[in-house]
């Protein structure tokens, strides 16, 4: 599926289908050149930090933990990032965000200091938060924006059986384990159930993808002007106001 094919990016302006040609030819440009090579899943070999990442993700989980116990209090995802609404209405799937496009979270980081350690083994984080997603939740087939980022699971708390709890991209079906990672191309058709009793967490993490220069150069450009865009900028204001109901007041 193209930009300009993905519902949420409709309609558009003769501006904005400008704007995804253009991200339609780096698309193009950066699975020629990604340094990972271009799959749905990739290997954990390519990513020699993620050593790190695993060896704090207890330390992780226990901030999960504290988080959902506050699940009541947490924004559903389209509550935050409007454009999520296409795929989910309900309240089923909460967030905690850390991260969003380079802009930091900082009242949440700091309850959750191990996490911001282990976000700091990954090179070019873009977003992070926890996701939490009940049971019975199912985020139907839906593609990503770009395909510049690559998207990062890190299992925390699985509910069993684990294999009725899974992720869909292309056609390779996957599920997560405790202290697991998945890292996979979200700019491909994927879909996710949790066809159990119980809830699903991972940290979810948007990173950039290795490339080749200067296509790595001119990804890290596309990548950086996308927190300008409206769609980022609603995501910001509405997080703040989340923030300031959720803290009690400004920092």
């Amino acid at each position: 599926m193209s930009a300009q094919e993905r519902p949420f990016n409709q309609p558009v302006s003769l501006a904005g289908k400008a704007v995804f040609a253009l991200i339609n030819w780096m698309e193009r440009r950066v699975a020629a050149n990604s340094r990972v090579g271009a799959t749905p899943f990739f290997d954990e070999a390519y990513f020699p930090w993620l050593k790190e990442l695993k060896s704090d993700w207890q330390a992780v989980c226990a901030e999960a933990d504290d988080v959902r116990a506050m699940r009541e209090r947490l924004p559903a995802f389209q509550d935050i990032s409007e454009e999520v609404g296409y795929i989910s209405k309900d309240n089923q799937w909460k967030t905690f965000m850390l991260l969003g496009y380079g802009f930091r979270c900082e009242r949440n980081l700091q309850q959750c200091p191990a996490t911001a350690k282990a976000l700091s083994y990954i090179p070019g984080v873009r977003t992070a938060f926890f996701s939490i997603l009940q049971a019975g939740k199912k985020l139907p087939p839906h593609r990503g924006p770009y395909n510049g980022v690559l998207r990062l699971h890190l299992g925390l708390v699985i509910p069993e059986p684990a294999e009725r709890c899974w992720i869909r991209v292309a056609s390779q079906r996957r599920y997560w384990l405790p202290g697991e990672v998945l890292i996979f191309d979200d700019a491909l058709d994927h879909e996710v159930h949790n066809d159990t009793d119980g809830e699903r967490v991972v940290l979810f993490v948007d990173f950039l993808r290795p490339c080749r220069w200067p296509i790595e150069w001119l990804n890290r450009f596309v990548v950086f002007v996308a927190r300008f865009s409206p769609l980022i900028k609603d995501a910001q204001r509405n997080h703040a106001r989340w923030e300031r109901d959720f803290y009690g007041s400004d920092p």
